[in-house]
């Protein structure tokens, strides 16, 4: 039996394999709204034999998004435009997930493939970010707006009424995106929070916002709905966010309710020195697993989870080139998995 094909439960939730769809921003929403092409994307993957499918990283707030082409779960009317995914994803065998997001200072800007780089303008589209504080991230970028209590608290509120709008679209995991440079990233590390009240200064107070933020999604989506939050598990750059920050972090997550810490790396200053190749990011999962012993994930595959480095393999780029990976990985690992009817002779 290949450990890969093997199921995971996570409360009321039975992944049949430990392959996952990362989220992957498409960048072709209106106002929030997903459309046809998000239902073929995702139904695709899903099609291709992933046990979990994750949206894109979904907007809390209109200004929460990193673009105004993202999609959202800011608005009660999301909610229908997200239900036949969801149950397409159902239907065809895997668990629909959601990431739920932030941008903070990296929002309002254009898509990758938009030749205007930076930050869009208002007469454009655009809208003023908030931070931690009004730093940029990078030359290009709006300045910030810095968040006061009643901006936090907002914020707060925000997460937990997206994560209730996503029950209520039809979503069985649902991931709080605390990683790559986004707002709870800002607030985390120190390379961008340099605020001196609560939610500044000491490791304390500077994942104050991450856990109430935790906190109060997995209220406000119950017990029976798997709960992740998605981490970079090092800024990759001295008197950063580090590998031991995030041990302690999963310990606390893990009390909040957390079902799988997520790991991924970097994203929080434009110029880290990452030692980009295989494998680069897995020893920082299995840091997270072992010592705060919490499951996780990693971007490889059979020999993680065999090793027990983490539990479940996100899988980005690699399923944009080849939605059908997760059955040809079967193949190879000689498992046994029923893909759907219609493309059975092909197999």
């Amino acid at each position: 039996m290949s450990a890969l094909f093997t199921p995971l439960t996570l409360r009321s939730v039975t992944l049949q394999n430990r392959i996952a769809v990362s989220p992957m921003c498409q960048y072709s929403a209106r106002d929030g709204f997903p459309d046809d092409w998000h239902l073929v994307h995702l139904g695709a993957r899903a099609l291709g034999g992933a046990g979990l499918v994750f949206t894109e990283a979904t907007a809390v707030q209109a200004v929460g998004r990193i673009s105004p082409a993202d999609t959202g779960l800011w608005d009660d009317r999301h909610v229908e435009a997200w239900r036949p995914i969801t149950r397409f994803l159902r239907e065809h065998g895997s668990v629909p997930g959601v990431q739920l997001a932030h941008a903070g200072r990296k929002g309002s800007t254009h898509p990758p493939f938009d030749d205007r780089n930076g930050g869009v303008a208002d007469e454009d589209g655009g809208w003023t970010p908030v931070a931690p504080g009004t730093e940029p991230f990078a030359a290009g970028y709006r300045v910030p707006e810095a968040l006061d209590r009643a901006g936090i608290d907002q914020v707060v509120a925000d997460f937990a009424a997206a994560a209730r709008r996503a029950v209520a679209a039809g979503f069985e995991v649902v991931e709080v995106h605390a990683a790559h440079g986004y707002l709870l990233h800002q607030f985390l590390s120190p390379l961008s929070n340099k605020r001196t009240d609560e939610y500044g200064g000491s490791r304390e107070n500077r994942t104050r916002l991450t856990r109430e933020v935790t906190s109060a999604v997995r209220a406000a989506v119950g017990e029976d709905v798997a709960l992740f939050v998605r981490i970079s598990a090092t800024d990759w750059v001295g008197g950063g966010w580090a590998e031991e920050d995030s041990v302690e972090l999963a310990h606390d997550l893990a009390a909040l309710g957390v079902d799988l810490v997520d790991v991924s790396t970097g994203g929080n200053v434009p110029h880290a020195d990452i030692p980009l190749g295989p494998g680069y990011q897995v020893r920082f999962a299995e840091a997270v697993r072992r010592k705060a012993d919490v499951p996780t994930e990693a971007r490889q595959a059979e020999q993680i989870v065999t090793d027990g480095s983490a539990d479940l393999v996100l899988l980005a780029r690699e399923l944009l080139r080849d939605p059908n990976w997760p059955l040809r990985a079967a193949r190879e690992l000689g498992a046994q998995v029923t893909p759907p009817r219609q493309y059975a002779r092909a197999l």
